[in-house]
């Protein structure tokens, strides 16, 4: 199942944050009773770590065979079409040139071409934008998370003195915390949900309530900074806004873009539309670096809303693609006739079809 890969390979993001907080309390703790001046050591030995995963995903990756989609309708190749599908459904398939052919004819536009511009150019403005609109919103909150529960009192401001490495443990635990309560679970609704709900629905749905969310934790700001007994709204309002950014656009925007487009662009969609979200985490880094330094962090708040209603607008653009064919979707199948020969009609069950 398409969609399933997808969903569980963005929900995975929610098990490395998990382990990687594990991994920088274990590693802050061993250096706690060391010199201040070795914190340049720890975050070096934590970044080694993520080395581990990327290197055993390039391993796994190399030993899996390319799409059946990519091989027919790009490569054209149906010998190791049938015999890729031969060995991953466990049964023998009968290579169908002709099929492949056929299936291959209607994937011929280019990405600066008009008919891809008539067919899928609003799609990808849409996926591009909203994934812009997630990741300045996303990664300002995660990136800065510190200095939000620093100011309402969940992490005790740094002091003249202070064991570096324990507040770093300390921090890196509050992280843990949210991510088991609210980010991971977030996760998990989306996969359990996004073939029931639709993408498009729980995208609208993710920035609705993040924009909601962000609000509570913006307009009484005051509240929550003043009194040290608003700390823990405060962080539960947080993870609210950490759940619905998971169970909604964190992982949707991996999946849309990953099935509307047809199959020899979808990688490139797919990059350009991921592009644009590094861009919004760079501006949102910047932004909030910006408002810290002005000591401006409620506007920055609004601001953030401001991300989350636009992105909201440009999922408008996007189609649904709940149970449908990745080849129904973008358009590819749109011209084959009834009349096609049986061979085609017995690839296309093979190439074509998306269980849900």
């Amino acid at each position: 199942m398409h969609h399933l890969h997808c969903c569980s390979m963005e929900s995975s993001q929610g098990f490395g944050n998990l382990a990687a907080g594990i991994v920088g309390m274990v590693v802050s703790a061993a250096f706690t009773n060391s010199a201040p001046s070795n914190a340049d050591f720890v975050w070096r030995i934590v970044l080694m770590f993520g080395a581990v995963p990327a290197t055993l995903t390039y391993y796994w990756r190399m030993k899996m065979p390319e799409t059946a989609r990519y091989t027919a309708l790009v490569a054209k190749d149906a010998k190791k079409v049938a015999s890729d599908m031969s060995a991953v459904l466990n049964m023998h398939i009968v290579p169908e040139d002709e099929a492949v052919y056929e299936l291959a004819r209607h994937d011929q536009y280019g990405l600066f071409s008009a008919e891809f511009l008539r067919r899928h150019g609003a799609h990808l403005v849409g996926t591009s934008m909203c994934w812009l609109a997630l990741d300045i919103t996303f990664y300002s909150l995660n990136l800065f998370m510190k200095d939000f529960f620093t100011k309402v009192r969940l992490l005790g401001a740094p002091h003249q003195g202070d064991e570096p490495f324990k507040r770093m443990v300390h921090t890196t635990a509050m992280h843990t915390i949210l991510v088991l309560s609210f980010s991971l679970p977030g996760y998990f609704f989306s996969v359990a949900f996004v073939d029931r709900i639709g993408r498009v629905r729980i995208q609208l749905l993710g920035f609705a309530m993040m924009s909601a969310f962000i609000l509570c934790l913006a307009i009484p700001y005051d509240h929550w900074t003043d009194d040290k007994n608003n700390k823990y709204g405060f962080a539960v309002m947080y993870g609210l806004t950490s759940f619905f950014a998971n169970f909604g656009p964190n992982t949707t925007t991996f999946i849309i873009p990953a099935e509307i487009f047809p199959a020899r662009l979808r990688s490139t969609c797919h990059g350009i539309s991921g592009a644009f979200g590094k861009l919004g985490a760079i501006i949102g880094v910047f932004a909030f670096v910006y408002a810290e330094k002005h000591n401006n962090n409620r506007s920055m708040l609004f601001a953030l809303v401001g991300c989350n209603l636009v992105g909201l607008v440009f999922t408008l653009l996007l189609p649904e693609s709940k149970g449908k064919a990745l080849e129904e979707i973008s358009g590819e199948m749109e011209e084959q006739h009834p009349e096609q020969d049986a061979a085609a009609v017995a690839a296309a069950e093979y190439v074509n079809v998306v269980p849900v």
